[in-house]
């Protein structure tokens, strides 16, 4: 797959699986804009890119400012002219008890899972839809949306949301030819990968814990014009592990 001359913004992309991604579209030949709070981290980001010859630039923004937004978007019309796709990768979690969980901590979590998500795909698509060809949008939302560990209803609200918003906007965006999906990741190790045990291998059907490339190479697969018949849909990569039937013995 080819992104020539695609300009991509992801959110998010200063580590992890943001990251991931933002390099894997430089390295199909797109000009990336590497969108997120953390300045160290994303000029790193940002000198890989540059390291294999792809084009970068870094945006400083926290979607939690709708202002920030829309100066992402000018900036990056500013610098390349155009947006073709956008993948909205930023998220946090507060894992704490639902008796200690605060109105703020649940604020924080909406605003930039849920709320930054909605922004970024409007903002993103006044510009999409001038295109010849439309666009994509990327919502990453997690199998924490259909199933859950205790602790973690902020986190799981949001991504159920993202994985609702997803359909809803994908009907909102057809006329504009803009695709909208959303990928769930399970267990996607974004630390030291040799540090994980046998068993947190083999506790997946597919006998690995996933890896940020795994969620990456999805993202240009659902952006790929040669895909645009796949819109409004939700790709669970887990690795097997939301099918996997488990009981107790």
């Amino acid at each position: 797959m080819s992104f020539q001359e695609k300009v991509v913004i992801v959110t998010g992309s200063a580590n992890g699986i943001g990251k991931a991604i933002a390099l894997s579209y430089a390295e199909a030949g797109a000009k990336v804009v590497v969108a997120d709070v953390d300045e160290q981290a994303a000029e790193n980001t940002i000198d890989k890119i540059h390291s294999k010859d792809g084009q970068g630039l870094f945006i400083k923004t926290d979607v939690r400012e709708p202002e920030q937004i829309v100066q992402l978007m000018k900036q990056t019309i500013e610098n390349y002219n155009r947006i073709d796709i956008i993948v909205n990768n930023a998220g946090v979690s507060r894992f704490k008890s639902v008796y200690d969980l605060s109105v703020d901590d649940w604020d924080d979590v909406i605003n930039i899972n849920l709320r930054g998500t909605f922004l970024c795909s409007r903002e993103a698509a006044k510009y999409i839809k001038e295109n010849s060809n439309g666009g994509s949008i990327v919502n990453i939302a997690s199998t924490r949306a259909f199933m859950s560990e205790k602790n973690s209803e902020a986190y799981a609200a949001t991504k159920g949301g993202i994985s609702a918003l997803t359909h809803a906007l994908s009907m909102s965006l057809s006329s504009d030819n803009i695709t909208v999906n959303a990928i769930s990741p399970g267990w996607i190790e974004t630390g030291n990968y040799q540090k994980l045990r046998p068993v947190d291998h083999q506790q997946h059907p597919s006998k690995r814990v996933g890896k940020p490339e795994d969620i990456a190479r999805a993202c240009l697969f659902l952006t790929d014009p040669n895909n645009d018949f796949i819109t409004g849909e939700n790709i669970i990569i887990d690795g097997g592990m939301s099918r996997k039937m488990i009981y107790e013995h």
